[in-house]
């Protein structure tokens, strides 16, 4: 089959937020991959540091959530740049989708200290100069993720901004379902206090995107992710995107 108006679109502007319109995106498995990141997302144009894969994956996500009558809306925690929210939303736009949002929610201030007693392994990334001189801890404020929203024509009542550490926004957040819930919120409690906010609004037949479920050197993402299933007792399967991003769907 030729690909649709909406599949140019949507595999164009895919390109445009990952910066590899006219060049490679760094390998996520090669020795080298700090210093093409720093090269390539933190001192390049790209709007997203997910692999295009991962975008991919979003897209298939929210698809198959928009085929099946799947209810609810689309959440990510743990934004940077915006560019996967930005995403998101130009997939209902794509489809004509005027009923769901996008949530978009993010501390805009970086990533939370972990507790270096109980996370020491996150606790020492996060004093390390490459997060904190290099990385800046992640952080971008609202205004320049509104702004390149609006730099796509993607800034309506549909996009919802989240701002704060999710420990205090997520609890309390006006959402009644979602369809797809991504988390990127790197440390062990920030991915914990998601899971434990939103879980339940996630609909029968939805799904849950871990973006750093597979990192091992830097963070307790899958011990949090771990721990929540084990205690909830949920047995779906775990399936790869790539070797660190992995999702599943919730049985209906």
């Amino acid at each position: 089959m030729p690909p649709t108006a909406a599949d140019l679109y949507l595999d164009l502007l895919k390109k445009v937020l990952t910066g590899t319109l006219a060049g490679r995106e760094p390998d996520v498995d090669d020795p080298a991959y700090v210093e093409g990141f720093l090269a390539h997302y933190i001192r390049g144009h790209a709007l997203t540091m997910t692999p295009l894969v991962r975008l991919d994956n979003a897209r298939h996500c929210v698809e198959q959530a928009l085929a099946h009558g799947v209810p609810g809306d689309l959440l990510e925690a743990g934004v940077w740049r915006g560019g996967m929210t930005i995403f998101l939303r130009a997939i209902l736009a794509a489809h004509r989708v005027t009923d769901r949002r996008v949530w978009v929610a993010d501390s805009f201030e970086g990533l939370p200290a972990p507790d270096a007693k109980k996370f020491p392994l996150e606790a020492r990334a996060h004093a390390s100069r490459t997060m904190a001189e290099d990385f800046q801890h992640f952080a971008v404020s609202e205004a320049d993720v509104r702004a390149s929203f609006a730099a796509f024509g993607l800034l309506d009542d549909q996009v919802r901004f989240l701002v704060g550490w999710f420990k205090d926004t997520l609890p309390a957040a006006p959402i009644d379902r979602l369809a797809v819930l991504r988390l990127d919120g790197d440390y062990y409690e920030s991915t914990m206090d998601t899971l434990t906010a939103l879980y339940d609004k996630v609909s029968p037949g939805g799904f849950v995107i871990i973006d750093d479920y597979g990192e091992r050197l830097w963070t307790y993402c899958r011990r949090a992710v771990d721990d929540f299933r084990r205690a909830r007792s949920i047995t779906a399967e775990l399936i790869k995107v790539d070797t660190k991003c992995y999702f599943w769907q919730k049985p209906a």
